[in-house]
């Protein structure tokens, strides 16, 4: 076995040093089964929201930075641990940690011996270095070593992340992440992957280091021609994933990294990601209209007693269906335990967001469990729809809440309320009304009728700020903004 997962840095010397596993040191680690799987990705997406969002805090020059004792010896030895390791990244800090893997941020030290197709900024970069002063000296100031660090030193550092994944995770969702971002590679809104390594069972994935904001610190800010601006970008990415059969499945402002001043976004962590169609089984959603119904009046008929609660022997069929993702962002379907999901959830998601930044409250949902998110989602679209979005589903959706009503609200009259609107008869703007528009369009509780992500970019309401041209970004150490999450 080799350390070497697929790579698309082309090396111009210097071939890679490989290295031989020993062969029973594999061995002892056994595939998860599927149902735990299906824990796993539970645990995964319910981690609450500050886990996700930790935060770095930086210095001005990382050459001085102090590291705690006990990360800089997992550093070392996450160095030590790939032969050649130190000769090709410097680990400087860790940036982030999670249930799953830990980020580091690392000097790309052969970043100008390698294809750096994915590196978007390095035409923008026309940076020279000053002149340098010569000095008489006795030294061996003039060997070529010494040319060599003085020509590296002087050129603007060029940094990645290094994301290690712990030993625990599935080899079969490690091995699907990693294929997934192989294939999504030369999409500009997409996090590509530089390349892999593998060690008996300790991987490594080597990622770009994004420049952006943390969601928190700008999203109460943004205009309308902003949320256009962060939505087509975001809707830019998900056209390109959702054309090659892809559910990202935890769309949430943590995995899109975006920067407010370059006005561009990259969507990362596929570790949920999955394509469509796999392990699905046939749903009632899918279904001709007319069979549905006849389906929905049998289930009807043979319940037409009265009851309340639950049966203590519940001789249904149990339910299971994917529900990976994140508290607050889960779609209708993901939450009614559709077996046949689709790309559509994502998009779902999306509009989450684009609640959020509307009603400038986040998190806007902040349910504890599936049933408390379905009451959420009920309490603003009423029982009637969600009742309607059940059956759909094949399931029923049921409540004696008072504060649940049969209409709901639109989201017109919620974001208002959020804003602090609804007392004073202020109404929406023209730029808003079309938000809220599009908003509806992607937080339609059947996935049918929700928008697409390649309908969303043809929507007026992301036309907006199209011929506005970007500011140019102040020049600044990387150092200055946060990067990839866990």
């Amino acid at each position: 076995m080799t350390t070497v997962a697929p790579a698309r840095r082309v090396q111009a010397e210097y071939p890679f040093e490989i290295h031989e596993d020993v062969p029973p040191s594999t061995q002892d680690t056994d595939m998860s089964t599927h149902e735990e799987m299906e824990a796993d990705e539970e645990a995964e997406g319910e981690q609450p929201e500050d886990a996700d969002d930790q935060q770095s805090n930086y210095s001005e020059s990382f050459e001085e930075e102090v590291v705690d004792g006990n990360i800089q010896q997992d550093m070392e030895k996450l160095a030590n641990t790939y032969p050649g390791f130190r000769h090709r990244y410097r680990l400087i800090k860790r940036i982030g940690e999670g249930t799953f893997s830990t980020v580091y941020k690392a000097e790309d030290l052969q970043y100008d011996r390698y294809d750096n197709s994915w590196d978007l900024d390095k035409e923008n970069e026309k940076w020279s270095p000053p002149p340098l002063k010569t000095y008489a000296s006795h030294s061996s100031m003039t060997t070529d070593a010494t040319q060599s660090m003085e020509q590296a030193r002087r050129r603007k550092p060029k940094y990645v992340a290094i994301k290690k994944i712990y030993v625990t995770s599935s080899p079969t969702r490690i091995l699907n992440e990693l294929e997934l971002l192989h294939d999504l590679r030369n999409c500009p809104s997409v996090c590509p992957l530089i390349t892999a390594f593998r060690s008996t069972d300790q991987v490594v994935a080597i990622l770009p280091y994004f420049r952006h904001m943390d969601f928190r610190e700008y999203f109460r800010k943004m205009t309308v021609p902003d949320m256009a601006i962060y939505l087509r970008s975001l809707f830019t990415a998900l056209s390109f994933v959702h054309a090659r059969h892809i559910l990202h499945r935890d769309i949430k402002p943590t995995n899109f990294l975006y920067d407010p001043e370059s006005r561009r976004g990259v969507l990362v962590d596929f570790g949920l990601a999955e394509r469509e169609g796999a392990d699905s089984k046939p749903c009632s959603c899918h279904d001709d209209p007319v069979a549905r119904k006849m389906k929905l009046r049998a289930a009807l008929h043979s319940n037409l007693s009265p009851h309340n609660g639950y049966p203590k022997q519940d001789t249904r069929p149990s339910r299971r269906a994917n529900r990976a993702g994140t508290r607050g962002f889960r779609a209708p379907e993901v939450l009614f335990k559709c077996t046949q999901q689709t790309t559509k959830i994502d998009i779902w998601s999306v509009g989450v967001i684009l609640l959020t930044i509307l009603s400038r409250r986040f998190p806007f949902f902040n349910s504890a469990d599936d049933v408390e998110a379905m009451i959420e989602i009920a309490t603003i679209f009423g029982q009637k729809r969600m009742r309607a979005a059940g059956q759909l589903h094949g399931c029923m959706f049921e409540t004696t809440i008072p504060t649940i009503g049969s209409v709901g609200f639109s989201l017109e009259r919620i974001i208002l309320w959020s804003t602090c609107r609804s007392d004073t008869g202020e109404t929406l703007s023209g730029d808003e009304k079309l938000a809220v528009e599009f908003l509806n369009r992607c937080m339609e509780l059947d996935p049918h009728r929700r928008i697409s992500a390649d309908e969303a970019l043809q929507h007026e309401f992301l036309q907006m700020g199209v011929d506005e041209p970007a500011p140019l970004a102040e020049a600044g150490d990387d150092d200055e903004m946060d990067i990839l999450k866990v």
